[in-house]
């Protein structure tokens, strides 16, 4: 068993390599062979990977099931800690889509994961999601002052 995750383990890794090559990406067969190293170590549970597919599926993905499996991705990297996730994820909720409306209150709660695992953008955000309120979170000035804090102590 220890043979197949080293295994997933050194193709992931040849992938990501390979993947700053953007002639090499644009080569039907080579990108396909790096979709599959990146599936694969998603699929393992590897956090980063699964926040690194789950972005590109988002973005670059094509057709409704990419985004869906990005966005699932992107779930089981946020809570397991991936800070750009959780940010992604709060992004996704505050702008809503043709089958939910935007969620204030799931934005805040992604967001402050991502505050709380140091990004300063989803601190910034949050302090002006709680400053102005809407979609369903009311403005609260205490927690408005607390994130802005929070984003100037990372750093914006």
């Amino acid at each position: 068993m220890w043979l197949w995750d080293l295994r997933a383990r050194l193709g992931y890794f040849c992938a990501r390599r390979l993947f700053r090559w953007s002639w090499l990406v644009k080569q039907p067969r080579a990108w396909q062979w790096m979709q599959g190293q990146f599936a694969r170590m998603a699929a393992l549970g590897d956090r980063s990977a699964q926040s690194f597919y789950g972005h590109l599926l988002l973005f670059r993905g094509q057709g409704f099931g990419s985004r869906e499996e990005g966005i699932r991705l992107l779930r089981l990297a946020a809570t397991a800690g991936d800070a750009k996730a959780a940010y992604q994820l709060g992004v996704l909720s505050l702008a809503g889509d043709g089958r939910q409306a935007p969620d204030g209150l799931e934005a805040a709660r992604w967001w402050a994961m991502a505050a709380g695992a140091g990004h300063p953008l989803a601190s910034r955000r949050l302090a002006e999601l709680y400053r102005q309120g809407g979609h369903g979170l009311q403005a609260d000035p205490q927690q408005a002052a607390h994130y802005a804090a929070r984003a100037e102590e990372l750093g914006l």
